[in-house]
């Protein structure tokens, strides 16, 4: 009799063989294949690819042309397993030509990602040994899911979803939907800032973030005792907003979007967005370092909904994975949003529920390492359940 293995159960069926203990991690390395898109490669670097990983005992697939050296760069897709990468570190290490230097420099940072930690500003930290649920609470009257909409019972509602197990609470005060008008500053600060005191003076152990792209607006909040910036401008909306997160040594959520959230879906072309979402991701990441901003303090999130359309939103979550092998932790802010609606015959946001708990079981897949939702109890139950069964 065969029976089929899969990633989850390969090492315990290994360790029930009676292996020494130290090969279950060799067999491992050697168990999955990983496929790797390097983007802009030399096309001479990229033919010594394709025959080291030949050799290693991969492959790789590069246009047919490239044999040619037809065109300066191309992209390549590298299939191996972490062995197979590891022999092709050494090997380029012998290589310092075409290129190749830099992709052995990214190949083991690749290698070296190890589980990422999130460090606030009090010291507490974020570990990301289960998904974490970030519940959502908006003081707008327009927010698209009217359910989400909070008043006067903003502490009973933060003190609900904590119980039902979310990490953090984002709070926002200016509804980002597709075409919506933006709000002033004062009246940003007006509805959020006593939602964070309210929230803090009442739950002092818990972790606010603040859904603002102005630094005004995320200072007061910090005062107020938020502890998260979540910007839909991935820093770009207010050209303080990253010296006020640096000064405050505060977390920042960056988000991909185009335009402006009464623009952006007027923003929705990509020749791949997986490849653009992930590199302007990177980009911002690698830009804020310079400025202070550490990798302990950076969460990337692809921006569902924002200046794109509901294939690329199906494409980008399909290619969540991208964004897992930077190592920053990844967040998936896709609750009761349109894609969901049109994929399920144009149900409106109330009707699903259903569809947010896929997405979030997805994320778990991908390996992102948040959820932002509206319904903290359901999704925590499926994730923590799908958890149970892949990790056992």
């Amino acid at each position: 009799m065969i029976i089929k293995l899969n990633e989850y159960n390969l090492q315990r069926e290994i360790a029930r063989l009676g292996v020494h203990p130290a090969s279950c991690g060799i067999f491992a390395a050697k168990s999955k294949i990983l496929p790797l898109k390097l983007t802009q490669v030399r096309t001479p670097a990229a033919n010594i690819l394709k025959q080291e990983m030949l050799a290693a005992g991969g492959d790789c697939a590069v246009p047919g042309s490239c044999i040619l050296n037809e065109t300066k760069y191309v992209d390549a897709v590298l299939l191996g397993t972490v062995k197979h990468y590891r022999i092709l570190a050494r090997k380029l290490a012998q290589m310092p030509f075409f290129g190749l230097a830099q992709v052995r420099e990214e190949l083991q940072k690749f290698l070296a990602t190890q589980q990422p930690v999130t460090l606030l500003a009090d010291g507490r930290q974020l570990t990301y040994e289960k998904l974490r649920i970030m519940g959502i609470l908006n003081v707008t009257p327009d927010s698209f899911y009217s359910s989400s909409r909070v008043g006067a019972d903003v502490v009973a509602k933060a003190e609900q979803m904590l119980a039902d197990g979310a990490d953090i609470l984002d709070i926002g005060g200016e509804s980002t939907r597709p075409g919506s008008n933006a709000v002033s500053v004062e009246k940003e600060i007006s509805r959020v800032v006593p939602a964070v005191e309210a929230v803090k003076k009442a739950l002092p152990q818990s972790i606010i973030s603040i859904d603002t792209y102005h630094a005004a607006t995320a200072q007061a909040a910090f005062n107020a005792g938020a502890d998260i910036i979540n910007d839909v401008t991935a820093l770009t909306g207010d050209e303080a907003m990253a010296q006020v997160a640096a000064a405050a040594k505060v977390p920042v959520v960056l988000m991909h979007m185009r335009g402006t959230p009464k623009t952006m879906q007027q923003n929705c072309e990509y020749d791949d967005v997986v490849t653009e979402v992930a590199a302007y991701l990177k980009q911002r990441a690698q830009a804020l370092s310079e400025l202070g901003i550490s990798a302990d303090k950076i969460i990337l999130d692809p921006g569902i909904g924002f200046a794109k359309n509901t294939e690329q939103n199906l494409e980008l979550l399909q290619g969540l994975d991208a964004l897992t092998a930077f190592g920053y932790p990844v967040l998936l802010a896709a609750s009761r949003k349109t894609v969901i609606g049109q994929t399920l015959g144009n149900l409106p946001p109330q009707e699903r529920l259903e569809g947010t708990i896929a997405l979030s079981c997805a994320a778990v897949y991908a390996g992102a390492n948040m959820v932002r939702v509206h319904d903290v109890k359901e999704n925590i139950r499926a994730v923590r359940m799908l958890e149970a069964v892949l990790c056992r």
